[in-house]
């Protein structure tokens, strides 16, 4: 990760916040916008380009800011990543943004990978025992890997736990060449 990365999702919190506006709401502007980021070679190459005055970036910025009607604070913080030259890291930016917010909310961010997809009921009910496990509100991140055999392994910041099938036979392998 780029140094600037963090000073620019910390400031961009402090922005928010200062203005009280909602950070969900914040965070789905930025979301569209890095929507149209990728959907577009085009834009990204005309935002990346060093030979476009910034000027005129800002002017293209603005033009697609009738479209996705962003409030003037987010509309100002990508006009910033454009006028900084930062804009090439965007999502690293945005995703330590939404990393600062969740801690500044109290909200633990969780990695769930299971070994198949979960229905929405599963997933609200394996948020819900890690919320309780965790003593506060969390937001899961889901992903599939059929080599754990069954169960899911769950990360909340640095800490592991592993209720797999594979995990289970790894520990009693262990536990049988260790004895």
């Amino acid at each position: 990760m780029a140094s600037f990365v963090s000073r620019y999702a910390r400031a961009f919190a402090d922005v928010i916040f200062e203005a009280k506006l909602d950070a969900k709401s914040v965070q789905r502007q930025l979301a569209d916008f890095a929507g149209a980021w990728h959907e577009s070679r085009e834009l990204r190459e005309f935002f990346l380009d060093p030979s476009f005055p910034v000027d005129q970036k800002v002017a293209l910025l603005d033009k697609l800011n009738a479209k996705l009607k962003m409030a003037q604070q987010t509309r100002n913080f990508i006009a910033v990543l454009i006028r900084n030259d930062r804009i090439v890291g965007l999502d690293d930016v945005l995703a330590e943004f939404r990393r600062e917010i969740n801690r500044r909310l109290g909200i633990s961010e969780a990695k769930v990978i299971s070994a198949r997809k979960l229905d929405d009921q599963e997933r609200k009910e394996l948020e819900s025992q890690i919320a309780e496990l965790t003593g506060g509100t969390v937001e899961a991140q889901f992903e599939e890997d059929s080599a754990l055999l069954g169960g899911a392994v769950v990360q909340v910041g640095s800490t592991v736990y592993d209720g797999s099938v594979r995990g289970r036979l790894d520990r009693l392998r262990e536990e049988l060449t260790a004895g």
